[in-house]
């Protein structure tokens, strides 16, 4: 009985923790779909992602700083990048994904 109630409870985590990871948000889709247009190109001044000596400055002003500057929008930047739809969870996965790639 004991075995039985050890394998449920061991299903029941992995489901629970694939559910988790698959609601998580995909730092690389936001970035596909939302942050690209600027960033690839550097319109408007947005620093192009992978470009170490534009990201540094902003890296070193935190997480939380720059998540405020795309909540709150920055220079031509509108806020939430003109994606109203964004949720804070979505916004720092696109973050990861930009400063990982930037540094």
């Amino acid at each position: 009985m004991d075995f039985a109630r050890t394998g449920l409870g061991f299903l029941a985590f992995g489901i629970a923790t694939l559910a988790g990871t698959a609601m998580a948000a995909d730092g690389k889709a936001v970035y596909d779909k939302t942050c690209v247009v600027c960033h690839a190109s550097g319109v408007a001044n947005a620093p192009k992602l992978g470009d170490k000596a534009a990201w540094a400055p902003r890296i070193a002003t935190g997480k939380d700083a720059l998540l405020q500057s795309v909540v709150k929008g920055k220079g031509a930047m509108p806020p939430k990048a003109g994606a109203a739809d964004l949720k804070d969870d979505d916004i720092k996965a696109a973050i990861d994904y930009m400063v990982g790639a930037s540094k």
